[in-house]
């Protein structure tokens, strides 16, 4: 039972998802400062000042009412700017690998995949045209 768990920690994929959760983390933090630096006192400045920018107490007085527009505006802009981020420093540059890999294999992606109908003919097709010798079996 260790054996299995010390080969699934060891695994390449384990490993490169924990070193992703922890530089995820960190962007996460950059990005939080950014908005709270940034974005957050821009935000402010479109809200009166009696309520702390866009945040709109329900109850007077009462500061455990207020919605926060503010708080949403920057939890989405710091949701917009971790996935663009990721998209273009992350999932382009390995879709443009894989396609340079492909590419160099002389896999092209406008002709399509052959079905297994069209592979298996094709074998049976190779099969026949051998000789006997060739096939390994003698033929009746």
């Amino acid at each position: 039972m260790l054996k299995g768990f010390r080969d699934f920690i060891l695994r390449g994929n384990v490993i490169d998802l924990a070193v992703g959760v922890v530089i995820g983390s960190a962007f996460t933090a950059i990005v939080t400062a950014f908005s709270n630096a940034i974005i957050n006192p821009l935000l402010n400045v479109f809200g009166g000042a009696e309520v702390g920018g866009l945040r709109f107490p329900i109850l007077p007085g009462r500061d455990d009412t207020a919605i926060d527009l503010g708080m949403l505006l920057t939890a989405i802009i710091n949701f917009l700017l971790v996935a663009a981020v990721v998209y273009f420093f992350i999932v382009a540059p390995m879709n443009k690998l894989d396609e340079m890999q492909k590419r160099r294999r002389g896999i092209s992606e406008d002709e399509p995949a052959p079905t297994d109908t069209e592979l298996l003919t094709e074998i049976r097709d190779l099969l026949a045209g051998q000789t006997p010798k060739e096939a390994g079996t003698p033929r009746e």
